[in-house]
């Protein structure tokens, strides 16, 4: 049995699939425009520290942080019955949810839903931002079949950190200060730019630099079939091991 041999269940999206991805990705990106410009783009860290926060470690906290505070943001919008982005539903994910936050919006007469996943990367540290675990690839792979329109976000943010002396409590605070953003639908990431790590499970996609990605135009069976490749191309997986998965997450048709 080949790969080629098999009958896919294959999704296809809505035709307005495309455009609602970028009206999402347009919106997510303005509303954080808007939040810097009136400059809300700082985390305080209040402590009793008198010497300052261990800047070398701070980082090791920074992807909850930036992860509450872009929830805070969509929230301040959504919380606004009638803001002008259209905003009509927010919800943040369980800790082990494939994503950390819902944004739902209305458009026109339609209604779209964007899964936002926050990924805080560091100016302050070069390696930040290469090859992070986005979700694993039978969950991913899962998505696309049972919903074509699934739209997985990545929002990627930047921070740097520093102490300033609170002139109230004459103590130091610590700072996570926002300095870029970029938001990507992971289904037009380009193949140059997704990678696949064998490691947990059935294996981690990964964007080799989300700082510097390139964005395509593909279906959501295009993505599912690339997603497919770069699995049995790991030297750690077989087809067996795919095939596997297929029948237990039930990506093809069988004739049981």
């Amino acid at each position: 049995m080949k790969y080629e041999d098999l009958t896919f269940k294959i999704p296809a999206e809505n035709r307005h699939y495309k455009e609602d991805s970028q009206y999402v990705i347009d919106t997510i990106m303005a509303i954080l425009d808007e939040r810097c410009r009136q400059g809300k783009n700082k985390i305080i860290i209040n402590t009793n520290l008198k010497l300052g926060l261990p800047l070398e470690n701070i980082n090791k906290i920074a992807g909850p942080m930036i992860e509450a505070w872009a929830y805070e943001v969509f929230n301040d919008i959504y919380d606004d019955v009638n803001n002008k982005y259209n905003l009509i539903n927010v919800e943040a994910q369980e800790r082990l949810a494939m994503t950390d936050i819902i944004l739902q919006f209305k458009k026109e007469n339609r209604y779209i839903t964007g899964s936002v996943d926050v990924k805080a990367t560091s100016e302050d540290i070069e390696s930040s931002g290469k090859s992070p675990n986005i979700t694993s690839f039978s969950r991913i792979r899962t998505a696309y079949v049972e919903d074509p329109d699934y739209m997985f976000i990545v929002l990627s943010i930047k921070h740097k950190v520093y102490s300033s002396k609170n002139e109230h409590t004459m103590l130091i605070d610590g700072i996570m200060e926002i300095v870029d953003y970029n938001a990507y639908d992971l289904k037009f990431i380009s193949e140059e730019d997704i990678s696949y790590n064998p490691a947990l499970g059935t294996g981690q996609i990964q964007i080799k630099d989300i700082h510097y990605v390139t964005v395509v135009d593909r279906t959501a069976w295009e993505f599912c079939q690339l997603l497919d490749a770069k699995y049995l191309n790991s030297s750690k997986k077989t087809f067996e091991d795919w095939y596997e998965e297929a029948l237990k997450w039930n990506w093809i048709k069988t004739k049981d």
